[in-house]
C-alpha cells in the first residue's frame, strides 16, 4: 500500500474531526437492553433498536442455546450447497404467516436482502421509483439493478405519480415503488393508503422496507401494511430490530418471486446461511410478538409520555406517532456534545448528523423501549433538561 494512499486516507479522517463529525463507538459490557453497562459505568439506553425489550429476553437465550445442543453452531456453507436445516425453512414458514405471505426467504442482514432484491426481478425494460429517503440498502439494491431509476420527494404524492406517469410514458414494462415503511431518521410513516391507489391507477408493484416496524406496528405487531390496512406485494425486514435484535433479514411475497429469489438472489446465493441459535431464537422472538400486545401497549405508553416530556421542557422534536422521536439541534457539534454530556448524567444517546442525516438537520434520535420504566423516563427527561439547558439548546 503506497504512502501517497495513507496520507489520503488521513487526511479524510482529519477532515471528519475537524467538520465534528467522527462517529465514536462506546463498549458495552452488558446485554443489551434499556439499561446496559458501559465499561463500569451503568447507563440508561436510549437509542437501540430494541423496540420490544426483547434483545435480552431469557427465552430467546434459552433457544438459542438449545439450538446450538440440537443442530450445531454455525452451517459453513450456502444455502443450496449443503447450509439449509429443517429450522430455516421452519422460520421461512413463521414469517411468511405472521406477514400474511405465500413464503419468505432468509438473509444475513435486511441490507443483503434489500441488495439482493431488484437485480433478479427487474431488467432494463423496467422501472423503479424509489422515496428520496429511502434507506441505504434500497439505494444500493437499486444501484445494483439495470432498471431506469426514479426518485420522488419524501412521501409527496403529487411527485409520486409524475414519476410513474413518466416511467409510463417512457415504456416501462414493470413499475415498483420502493419505499420505507417508516423513514428511520424522522420517524415518518409511508403514506401506504396514497402509494397503494397511485400503484393500482399505474399498474406498479409496492415494495415496502418495514425493518422499524415490524414486531410492533399494526395488529400484532404486522407492520406498517397492517397498520394502514392495505395489502403490499414486496415486504422485506430484520430480526435485528424489535424480532430480538440479533441478526438476519429477510424478502417476504408471493411464490414465484420468492423461488426466482432463491435461484438468482445473489447475497443469498453467495453467503453463509444464518446460524441455527439466530433462526431458533427468531422463530421464538415471534411467538412473542405474536403474544406481545401488553409490550406493544407499553411501548406506546412510553413513547407518548417521552414526547410529551421533552415538550415540556422546550425540545424541538418531529412529529409523529412512532417510537422514532428526535430531538432537532441542528449542528453536528452540537449533537456530538449533547450526546457526551447526556452520558456524563448517565444517559446513552448518539448524535446523527450528515451524512446520515442532511446538513444543518444534526439531531439526537431517541428511541423508545417497553423495557424502560416510567422511573427510567423520568431520569433521561431529568438529564435531557439538565444538559439542554447548559448547552442552551432549551
Amino acid at each position: 500500500m503506497t504512502q501517497a494512499f495513507l496520507t489520503d486516507v488521513a487526511d479524510t479522517l482529519a477532515r471528519i474531526e475537524a467538520d465534528g463529525m467522527m462517529k465514536r463507538e462506546r463498549m458495552i459490557t452488558s446485554p443489551q437492553g434499556g439499561r446496559i453497562d458501559v465499561g463500569d459505568r451503568a447507563v440508561l439506553n436510549l437509542c437501540a433498536n430494541n423496540y420490544l425489550g426483547l434483545a435480552d429476553h431469557p427465552d430467546l437465550v434459552a433457544a438459542a442455546r438449545a439450538a446450538m445442543d440440537s443442530h450445531g453452531f454455525g452451517m459453513a456453507s450456502v444455502r443450496f450447497i449443503c447450509g439449509t436445516q429443517d429450522l430455516h425453512r421452519e422460520l421461512e414458514q413463521r414469517l411468511a404467516r405472521f406477514l400474511g405471505k405465500d413464503d419468505s426467504i432468509l438473509f444475513a442482514a435486511c441490507f443483503d436482502a434489500n441488495g439482493g432484491l431488484f437485480e433478479p426481478l427487474f431488467g432494463p425494460e423496467d422501472a423503479i421509483v424509489s422515496d428520496a429517503l429511502n434507506h441505504a440498502s434500497i439505494i444500493d439494491g437499486i444501484r445494483l439493478c439495470k432498471a431506469k431509476r426514479y426518485r420522488y420527494a419524501n412521501s409527496d404524492m403529487a411527485d409520486l405519480e409524475g414519476q410513474l406517469q413518466l416511467a409510463r410514458d417512457e415504456g416501462a414494462r414493470h413499475i415498483v415503488i420502493a419505499t420505507d415503511g417508516v423513514f428511520s431518521m424522522d420517524g415518518y410513516l409511508a403514506k401506504l393508503p396514497e402509494i397503494n391507489v397511485l400503484a393500482q391507477k399505474y399498474g406498479a408493484l409496492v415494495m415496502v422496507d418495514d425493518c422499524h416496524a415490524t414486531g410492533f406496528m399494526g395488529p400484532k405487531g404486522a407492520g406498517t401494511p397492517a397498520h394502514a390496512g392495505v395489502e403490499v406485494d414486496l415486504l422485506t425486514g430484520t430480526l435485528g430490530k424489535a424480532l430480538g435484535g440479533s441478526i438476519g433479514g429477510y424478502i417476504a411475497g408471493p411464490q414465484p418471486v420468492i423461488d426466482l429469489l432463491r435461484q438468482r438472489a445473489r447475497p443469498y446465493l453467495f453467503s453463509n446461511s444464518l446460524p441455527p441459535a439466530i433462526v431458533a431464537a427468531g422463530i421464538e422472538a415471534i411467538r412473542l410478538v405474536e403474544e406481545g400486545d401488553a409490550l406493544r401497549a407499553r411501548l406506546f405508553d412510553n413513547a407518548a409520555y417521552w414526547r410529551a416530556g421533552l415538550t415540556a421542557v422546550g425540545f424541538e422534536l418531529l412529529p409523529g406517532e412512532h417510537p422514532i422521536i428526535p430531538v432537532m439541534l441542528g449542528e453536528a457539534q452540537l449533537a456530538q456534545d449533547m450526546a457526551a454530556r447526556l452520558f456524563d448524567e448517565g444517559v446513552y444517546v448518539s448524535g446523527f448528523f450528515f451524512p446520515v442525516v442532511p446538513r444543518g438537520q444534526a439531531r439526537i434520535r431517541t428511541q423508545m423501549n417497553a423495557a424502560l420504566t416510567r422511573a427510567d423516563l423520568d431520569r433521561g427527561l431529568a438529564a435531557f433538561e439538565t444538559v439542554g439547558t447548559a448547552l442552551g439548546v432549551i
